[in-house]
């Protein structure tokens, strides 16, 4: 089998850093590109300013509103159009989340701090939604976390 030469777009994707930019834009650009895949819809996120919360979780803890959980459900479920709201967040969203974020932790160099918190809104299909996560405070904690999440993906 001869395979085919690569056309300039693609030694130019391939000749992009492995990690670049800090650990609030890779993340975004994964949970967009993740989220976007998942749902089979174009997924816009937009990193929001958020205050930091008071006490830090043992591991990433993520927060999606109705809408979000509405539009996951519907659309991994076979729906086209997202109707009415529901207050469960489906586990299989959470596992999404998690390994994308776990995905993003461990291909780059750990910061020196993290993040206590960080929030997006997000756009799909003229559904608006909200995700956010809470972060650990040590830098240890979210690689084991991380690790955890990848060896049981």
């Amino acid at each position: 089998m001869q395979l085919l030469e690569l056309t300039s777009a693609e030694m130019a994707f391939l000749a992009l850093p492995v990690a670049s930019g800090s650990l609030e834009g890779r993340l975004t650009r994964k949970l967009a590109a993740t989220l976007s895949a998942r749902l089979r819809l174009p997924v816009h996120l937009a990193a929001q300013p958020v205050d930091a919360p008071a006490d830090a979780p043992l591991f990433p803890r993520w927060q999606a509103d109705a809408a979000m959980a509405t539009l996951w459900l519907t659309r991994r479920l076979g729906g086209q159009h997202v109707t009415g709201a529901t207050v469960f967040v489906p586990p299989s969203l959470i596992h999404t989340l998690d390994a994308a974020l776990a995905e993003c932790w461990l291909d780059a160099k750990a910061p020196a701090t993290l993040p206590a918190a960080m929030t997006w809104h997000i756009t799909a299909d003229g559904t608006r939604a909200t995700l956010a996560v809470q972060l650990p405070h040590h830098t240890i904690d979210m690689t084991r976390w991380a690790r955890e999440v990848i060896r049981h993906g």
